[in-house]
């Protein structure tokens, strides 16, 4: 089995692209326009039958998603752990979950979707480990000051005895973000930083040793093959000197400053970050990390998942020398409004042009409200809270299933990357109605069920509507339940079918590479209404009804439309791609 200590040596005789000594080969910088299909490993597909996803699977169904037609995989983690936080705390960042398969089970899917012509980019999660790594568990019985608590967040507490928590942070999934531990001799000891679960406790990135151990890491699955890493909470990792008090903004999502609203609005100051988000020095490690994959041949790229706004801040993360890519949050967080979205669109293009960047778009992940429910919302509803029975303002599926069709349609003619989250293509809706005893996000626990957290967009998905667990695996076992509504959604009743969803993906997938608009530019045309965007990139117009009343569309032959249209009327809540 291979694990952290031996990484350097099975890392590098693990190759299976070859290593920096590999001849280099011209760039093409793929990263640009690809479409990436985020997988979750969990609910993608099972193939031994006990409800969890696995690689098997995934490498079985990788021929369905070179026929939808993406460039490349992003897997969330499959790391060895203890599943508290459905693998983000990872207790080995250097071999598989027994829940996933082995080394062997990832080599034979990497090689799969290699000969598919689809690349493969695994997640990183540098901020926080688990708490049972072999590091924690080896500061939880070193004293303090010791050379194994510098590895973590270690604080003496406050108050007359250390009592109370070094300072007021709170943690993204509620609750406290600092946890006492009792030590070696029975008695109340120092404090470890978590901002996320209690189970998850935050590296400490000024430690040389950690870098390094980070270091040894990406090479282990450099020299493995694959080609690139997404990289968790990437505005995390480095905190402020002295740890200072911060109170959130009323009205922050679930990153605490972060994001703060559904609406971005343009902005020429970059407002004070949390004392744990977004510090400079994230800079440095980024740099450091570009450097070492610029050694390896295949373009292996850095994306960013990190939450900070404005856009001209989140643009720092993909300056030339530091990641290629960073999801575009506030353009996720956008409501379905014609002037929002231009906004936003011009923002981004702007933004990252400046840095020489594409813009990375993306509606949907495992973190948020799936878009065919979360664009027919009529309450606010903040990143990470979830949406369930209890819900104010819950969607009108069929409003929400179109307007996430025509938003898709608008994203996917605009220049740059874009990110496509596993069973999007499918139209699949938030699942609402999870059993309380069902639901497994450390969201709903800390928080005693005040949020719901982001089960509902986690559920397996539906492959075959016959099928036992839909398709899912081979036996009716699902780590979520499936509602019976899958049936209605499944990729093998969409296949084939003029207007289905699937269709519409692929379409727009294959006219998308036709017409080369991931490398276009985009020029904004007068509108027939404020209610409306209309956009030309290269040699299609792209028309975006986001109102409530049908308007007439621009002459040209219809290359796509995300919903029937009569005539030459463009019905609400619809997007046309017009042959300009």
């Amino acid at each position: 089995m291979s694990t952290e200590s031996t990484v350097a040596d099975e890392a590098r005789s693990a190759s299976a692209t070859g290593g920096a000594s590999a001849e280099a080969k011209p760039a093409s910088e793929w990263w640009r326009t690809a479409v990436i299909y985020q997988i979750y490993p969990r609910s993608f597909a099972d193939a031994n039958g006990d409800g969890m996803g696995d690689l098997a699977g995934i490498t079985h169904r990788l021929p369905a998603l070179s026929d939808l037609g993406v460039d490349a995989i992003w897997l969330s983690p499959f790391y060895t752990s203890p599943q508290r936080d459905a693998g983000y705390d990872v207790a080995d960042y250097c071999d598989i979950d027994p829940l996933f398969g082995t080394l062997a089970d990832f080599d034979r899917m990497k090689d799969a979707a290699h000969e598919l012509g689809i690349r493969v980019i695994v997640d990183l999660v540098p901020n926080h480990s688990s708490s049972d790594h072999a590091w924690f568990q080896a500061a939880l019985a070193a004293p303090a000051g010791s050379v194994e608590r510098e590895h973590y967040m270690f604080r003496d507490g406050r108050g007359e005895s250390g009592e109370l928590p070094p300072n007021n942070w709170e943690s993204v999934f509620g609750g406290a973000a600092w946890t006492r531990v009792t030590e070696t001799d029975g008695t109340p000891g120092q404090w470890y930083l978590h901002l996320f679960d209690s189970s998850q406790p935050d590296l400490n990135w000024d430690d040389p040793w950690v870098r390094e151990q980070f270091r040894d890491i990406l090479r282990f699955w450099l020299d493995r093959g694959v080609d690139g890493f997404r990289v968790d909470v990437a505005h995390g990792m480095v905190k402020k000197p002295g740890l200072p008090d911060y109170t959130p903004a009323e009205g922050t999502g679930s990153m605490g400053g972060g994001m703060a609203t559904l609406e971005p609005a343009i902005s020429t100051e970059l407002p004070d970050l949390p004392p744990y988000w977004g510090q400079d020095g994230v800079h440095d490690i980024y740099r450091d990390w570009r450097e070492l994959l610029d050694t390896y041949p295949g373009e292996r790229i850095l994306a960013a998942e990190a939450w900070v706004d404005p856009l001209a801040r989140m643009a720092n993360w993909v300056r030339p020398d530091e990641m290629h890519q960073a999801f575009n949050f506030a353009y996720l967080e956008t409501p379905w409004n014609a002037a929002a979205l231009r906004s936003v669109i011009d923002e981004s293009l702007a933004a990252f042009a400046a840095v020489g960047a594409p813009s990375t778009w993306v509606l949907s992940n495992h973190d948020v409200v799936r878009h065919a429910s979360r664009l027919a919302l009529t309450a606010e509803n903040l990143q990470g809270h979830g949406i369930g029975p209890k819900t104010v303002g819950l969607p009108d599926p069929e409003v929400g299933l179109r307007r996430a069709r025509a938003a898709t349609a608008l994203m996917l003619a605009l220049p740059g990357s874009a990110y496509l989250y596993q069973g999007e293509e499918l139209g699949l809706p938030e699942v609402i109605d999870l059993p309380d005893d069902a639901r497994e996000d450390p969201t709903w626990f800390r928080t005693n069920g005040e949020r719901y957290g982001r089960d509902g967009c986690r559920v397996p998905i539906p492959w075959e509507t016959g099928g036992p667990s839909y398709g899912f695996g081979p036996s009716t076992a699902s780590w979520l339940p499936q509602p019976a509504v899958w049936a209605e959604y499944a990729r093998d009743v969409q296949v084939g079918v003029e207007g289905s969803t699937l269709e519409l993906y692929r379409s727009a997938l294959k006219l998308r590479r036709e017409h080369a608009l991931a490398s276009g530019a985009l020029d904004w045309s007068d509108a027939p209404s404020a209610d409306v965007l209309v956009g030309r990139n290269g040699d299609v117009i792209v028309v975006a009804n986001t109102g409530s009343t049908p308007v007439e569309l621009p002459a040209g032959e219809v290359l796509l439309a995300s919903a029937p249209l009569t005539d030459r009327s463009l019905p609400a809540d619809t997007t046309v791609w017009l042959a300009a």
